[in-house]
């Protein structure tokens, strides 16, 4: 038997060893790629004891300024500052374009225990005059006494009572005065009696084609004339004979409304219409002016 080994059997030759490696020295971190290079924080220096008090002074002059600023804010405050008194009179001045006429002027006012005795009213509107200033539509010295507040716009509208006897025209101005005018304009009205001058009765406004196709200035027989205060308005309404006569005895609605009273005017009632007329286009618009105020932006 040939014992001699084939090529390719037995075990497999052992490698030989790996050799041998010097061990490197240590260098310590290698340096930053650009890839990882950040912007490097700038030393700091060691502040100067005069920098440091600089800095604290102004500080301090800083913190008096505005402690200033906010007490003298508060030592002038009033109500027309307030800022919910300042967006009262700024929706109020604007209302003339963002109240619907049919909310300002309603086509149909219930006067509830309005007319003498008591008596419940309702007015139909007969027509809307186009807005506009306060030159044409009110007599020279009445729009003269109205001039410190200014005249914004001014919004009318004419009605007449379910038996079409009697016509009343009202109207709403919207001034430019601030709380402060407004609150004066409104004491010199009650203090000298203004609302009941019969040279500042407020202007008509005739329709024509209708039973107020004649309402003019000589047909003027009652009216009214209120300064408000809560929002920059002035409120005001005149009423006359739906038959066109001329009135020469004008009574203000304050004493046309008294029982006692022998006019022409206060015997057919036209104070208890201007009034009553002037007071629900008034509630109205106070309503809407707050409705507008609280309403979220």
């Amino acid at each position: 038997m040939d014992l001699t080994p084939r090529p390719g059997s037995g075990p497999p030759p052992v490698p030989p060893p790996y050799p041998y490696r010097q061990p490197q020295p240590y260098y310590g971190p290698r340096p930053e790629t650009p890839a990882e290079t950040t912007t490097r924080l700038r030393p700091i220096r060691t502040r100067h004891p005069a920098r440091t008090a600089a800095a604290a002074v102004c500080v301090v002059l800083g913190l008096g300024l505005i402690g200033g600023a906010a007490t003298g804010t508060w030592l002038t405050s009033d109500s027309s500052a307030d800022p919910a008194a300042r967006s009262t009179y700024a929706v109020g001045r604007s209302a003339w374009h963002n109240v619907p006429v049919d909310t300002l002027f309603p086509r149909t006012l219930a006067g509830d225990g309005a007319g003498p005795g008591g008596a419940d009213r309702v007015w139909t509107r007969l027509a809307v005059a186009p807005d506009g200033g306060c030159t044409k539509a009110l007599d020279p010295l009445l729009a003269r006494t109205l001039g410190p507040v200014g005249c914004e716009r001014m919004l009318r509208a004419t009605y007449t009572d379910t038996t079409s006897s009697s016509v009343t025209t009202v109207g709403v101005i919207f001034t430019e005065g601030d709380a402060a005018a407004m609150r004066a304009l409104g004491a010199r009205f009650t203090d000298q009696r203004l609302d009941r001058r019969t040279d500042l009765m407020p202007r008509t406004y005739p329709v024509r084609g209708t039973v107020a196709a004649g309402f003019g200035d000589r047909q003027r027989a009652s009216w009214t004339v209120h300064v408000l205060t809560g929002v920059p308005v002035v409120v005001f309404a005149v009423s006359g004979f739906a038959d066109g006569r001329a009135v020469t005895d004008p009574q203000p609605a304050a004493k046309a409304m008294d029982p006692k009273a022998t006019t022409a005017a206060a015997q057919a009632g036209l104070g208890h219409e201007a009034k009553g007329i002037a007071d629900r286009i008034e509630r109205g618009l106070r309503r809407a002016v707050t409705d507008l105020t609280e309403k979220p932006e």
